[in-house]
């Protein structure tokens, strides 16, 4: 009765949490590193956004690895967060391919810019001949010597833009050694400009060039292509400047971006995107959610009528599955798609299944003569390895199903997959420890003998 007593407590709290979790309207939770806005994530057919497909470039004499693709989703996943996409999801399918999918995003071309771009950025020793903003040169970015320019004899003809473009540029460090990078607005010009901290390694570097080449040209260039040139006034011991070119307040945050969250190890190409509508929208979630509560409150109807007294336990099981699994899908959060929410719904059967099972098992006890107490621990006990075989199965399956979407960039089946085994882990644990309690709690009072109508016997 003791223990009973403890469990009950914990299964109210439990549940006041998960209520208080699904109320909308509250503040999003602030704890530590742990943020959450307690809204539901909707997927892009019930909200509509932008899918695309990226393919890694080929190199040659270079093979794409697992590792590299695994590095490339993650710095993807960054700056997608940093440009203020929320939600995104974003998925290696293949050998070279990352599927991403953007919930409710709007502004497509940015994203896709900042998504396809490499991020490379280099400062190249230019000497005393810069080139224009936008030229695409050549550097030696895995050398760790200047490259030798050759000589202009006396006399000889300048070089030409072309000869320029066709040397090899001595880069003296890469964008990996900035850490912090930040858009401001100059004062005096109000030119949009990014702001950028080094790291220690960095500011030597970047002092002890400062100091031994005043006068000369130091190019800041992206993904192979010159942003800016400026001219080395004074030595630069700090570590801190900023990069100045033709910026909108755009195109400067997409670089800050890129600075922050480091370089994609390979280059990729868009080779699909695409606009989704909302297939499904408001009116179709509504009724979705009118259809599942129909289905729970029939089901809990017919508990209640077959098994009575245990089938109102029952209910009351199935009520407290509902809240939890919704206060996890909140708390997680689950992007939820129509394949998601048939996945929840049909782990609602597996929760009914359960229970069915420990009643009847339950009531063959009781018909024996055993006492309530005895007979819910024992038909709990004897129903317990048909319960965890047929779900440790449908895990199984689960687990399978994950996979293969992962893999084939199914993301209908992967939502399907994981809200299945959520709501079947969550199944488990309301009818092994909360319908158990509330049947403790319930029947433990009653003897069968004087009311075998209430147990549906």
């Amino acid at each position: 009765m003791r223990r009973n007593s403890v469990n009950l407590i914990l299964i109210l709290i439990l549940l006041a949490l998960s209520i208080w979790v699904n109320v909308p309207g509250h503040p999003q939770i602030n704890l530590g590193g742990f943020q959450r806005t307690m809204d539901l994530v909707l997927g892009l057919d019930l909200q509509g956004g932008m899918q695309v497909i990226l393919q890694a470039k080929d190199t040659p004499g270079k093979t794409i690895t697992i590792d590299q693709m695994n590095n490339a989703k993650s710095i993807l996943e960054s700056r997608s967060n940093g440009l203020g996409v929320s939600e995104v999801s974003l998925q290696t399918v293949g050998a070279n391919r990352i599927v991403g999918e953007f919930p409710g995003l709007t502004k497509t071309d940015e994203v896709l810019n900042t998504l396809k771009e490499t991020g490379q950025l280099e400062f190249v020793d230019m000497g005393s001949t810069p080139l224009p903003e936008g030229t695409v040169i050549i550097t030696d970015l895995n050398s760790t010597t200047p490259a030798v320019l050759p000589t202009q004899a006396a006399g000889a003809a300048a070089p030409t833009t072309a000869d320029l473009k066709a040397r090899v540029w001595h880069t003296l460090m890469t964008g990996d050694q900035i850490s912090v990078a930040t858009v401001t607005t100059q004062a005096n010009t109000s030119n949009i400009v990014v702001n950028f901290e080094l790291k220690d390694a960095g500011t030597k570097i970047f002092k002890d060039y400062t100091t031994n080449n005043i006068g000369k040209y130091l190019a800041i260039v992206l993904d192979k292509t010159i942003i800016s040139a400026p001219v080395i006034n004074s030595p630069i011991p700090e570590g801190k400047g900023y990069i100045e070119g033709k910026f909108t307040q755009e195109t400067a945050n997409n670089l800050a971006v890129q600075l922050r969250y480091g370089s994609l190890p390979v280059a990729f190409d868009v080779i699909q995107s695409q606009v989704v509508g909302p297939t499904l929208g408001q009116d179709s979630i509504h009724k979705s959610i009118i259809a599942g509560l129909i289905g729970l409150f029939v089901i809990m109807l017919f508990m209640v009528i077959y098994y009575r007294l245990p089938g109102i336990v029952a209910a009351l099981g199935l009520a407290t599955y509902a809240l939890i699994s919704l206060a996890l899908f909140r708390l997680i959060p689950v992007t939820l798609t129509m394949s998601g929410i048939a996945g929840f719904v049909l782990s609602i059967g597996m929760a009914v299944d359960a229970n069915i099972l420990i009643f009847e098992r339950m009531k063959e006890e009781l018909r024996a003569g055993r006492t309530q107490a005895n007979a819910i621990d024992l038909g709990w006990r004897r129903a317990w390895n048909s319960i965890r075989d047929s779900n440790i199965s449908t895990l199984i399956t689960c687990v399978i199903l994950f996979w293969f979407g992962s893999q084939f960039g199914a993301t209908i089946v992967k939502g399907f997959a994981f809200t299945l085994a959520l709501g079947v882990v969550v199944s488990l644990f309301t009818a092994v420890f909360v319908s158990r309690t509330f049947l403790h709690t319930v029947l433990d009072r009653i003897k069968f003998s004087e009311h075998p109508t209430w147990f549906g016997a």
